[in-house]
Order: C-alpha cells, then sequence, then structure tokens
C-alpha cells in the first residue's frame, strides 16, 4: 500500500510543478537571465547525468571502462567528428577496455 501512496503523492507532487510553471508571469520569463538559464539548464542536467553515469556504481566513485569511453568521446568531440563517431568511439573503447580486463 505505502508504493501506492508514493505514486500519489509523485502525481500530485508533478502536477503542482507543472501548474507553478503555467502560473509564472510572462514577465518573469522575459528576463534576460531568466533566458539564459533556462537555456542553460539542460546541458547542466544533462552533464550531471553523464558524470554520474560513467564515473558513480552504487554509492562510490569508479574509474573503469566507462570513464575511459567518456574520454574517447570528449576527444572526438574536440576533434570535430560526427557524432554517430563520437557514440562508436566511445563504445569502442569501453568495449575494448572491458574485454582486455574481463
Amino acid at each position: 500500500m505505502s508504493i501506492w501512496i508514493a505514486i500519489g503523492l509523485t502525481f500530485v507532487g508533478c502536477y503542482l510543478v507543472k501548474l507553478a510553471g503555467l502560473l509564472v508571469p510572462a514577465g518573469a520569463l522575459e528576463r534576460p537571465l531568466v533566458r539564459r538559464l533556462a537555456a542553460l539548464l539542460p546541458v547542466a542536467l544533462l552533464a550531471a547525468l553523464t558524470a554520474q553515469q560513467a564515473f558513480a556504481d552504487g554509492r562510490e566513485l569508479v574509474l573503469d571502462a566507462r570513464a575511459a569511453g567518456l574520454a574517447a568521446a570528449a576527444v572526438a568531440l574536440l576533434l570535430r567528428a560526427p557524432f554517430l563517431v563520437v557514440i562508436a568511439a566511445a563504445v569502442a573503447v569501453t568495449a575494448g577496455l572491458r574485454a582486455l580486463t574481463g
């Protein structure tokens, strides 16, 4: 039963957050600082998610094949490689290191 309570509270919370976003005056959203933050927020969230997935294993930090794959993707991005090449480089390095280290 506690699962359903958690689901219900999550539903209500999400609805209230959505409603709060709709109630914000348009003038507040037109400010330059708010516009800039709104543009940068998705990038920051994606970077945080990527770092958490690459460097965390449960509750501890690790440096394994995932970190090497991320580094390979970063190098490919610096070399201005196409997106599919960036992904392929990350996959190849990660898979290769996992195959070598077991």
